[in-house]
């Protein structure tokens, strides 16, 4: 057989083929005088069952160990992994649809989703409650109010202790007062947007971010923040993760406004003690 009847044999392309025969999964057949491959039945059985093996799920890595075991205990073996891993994709595959289903019902019930999102339904809804205290007030939304929301749906994406912190920021606005208090403060970050570090609405705006968060709000991030300030005080190379974390963290600010946090986590910080 030419290399094109076997391809039709085995229901595969003459590329791929060639490809089997680059990796040494099928062996080279003898030429003719011709320098045409000529390929017979053993060559056709193995081919057909590479193909199988691969419609199986299998990679080829695994298929060359497949086709190196005689016997068929090796292929059993792999085929059992195969299938506790296809068993895993499935419920990942439910836990995503799942998730998706959420997001669609939260769409149409609320005629879209956040700017900020996927995000969980907790922190949707905070920002559902941001944008009607936002469409409450005068004027535009504060730049302030939509970066926090992008800071909390990233907090949230990073593991737990992150996603602990979007969901205290999210619980310190519970009560309207709060909400209010809180864009007082984005309101006041906005005037620094442009200031210098030694401005002195930074200290006011410092203040005024450690005063609207309530107590055990404040309690349970105490710990977070000596944490932080740890990180950013650390020699180089000491807890590199989170110092880069927070390095990145100041950097989503105008340097005044990062000026107002720092106070604030340690005001902040101190009023835990």
């Amino acid at each position: 057989m030419r290399i094109g009847e076997l391809a039709a044999l085995a229901g595969v392309s003459t590329r791929t083929v060639r490809h089997y025969h680059h990796l040494g999964l099928l062996p080279e057949p003898e030429r003719r005088a011709n320098g045409y491959r000529e390929y017979g039945l053993r060559d056709a059985v193995l081919l057909s069952r590479i193909r199988r093996l691969t419609e199986l799920g299998l990679g080829l890595d695994e298929v060359r160990d497949v086709l190196a075991e005689d016997a068929g205990r090796e292929l059993h073996e792999v085929l059992t992994e195969l299938d506790a891993d296809l068993a895993r994709q499935e419920a990942d595959i439910r836990e995503r649809r799942e998730r998706l289903r959420t997001l669609l019902r939260r769409a149409e019930e609320h005629g879209g989703l956040p700017a900020e999102g996927p995000v969980s339904e907790e922190l949707a809804d905070v920002f559902g409650r941001m944008a009607r205290a936002s469409a409450a007030r005068p004027g535009p939304e504060p730049a302030m109010a939509a970066q926090e929301r992008e800071l909390m749906a990233m907090f949230e994406s990073m593991g737990t202790a992150t996603a602990e912190v979007s969901t205290l920021l999210g619980t310190a606005l519970d009560d309207p007062e709060a909400m209010d208090r809180a864009y007082e403060v984005y309101a006041l970050l906005d005037e620094l947007a442009e200031a210098d570090v030694d401005d002195p609405r930074v200290t006011r705006a410092a203040q005024a971010i450690c005063d609207s968060l309530p107590d055990h709000v404040a309690a349970e991030l105490a710990a977070g923040a000596q944490e932080a300030l740890a990180a950013e005080e650390a020699r180089p190379g000491d807890a590199a993760g989170a110092q880069a974390l927070m390095e990145a963290f100041y950097a989503h600010f105008a340097p005044a406004q990062a000026a107002a946090v720092r106070q604030a986590i340690r005001l902040f910080t101190e009023r835990a003690r």
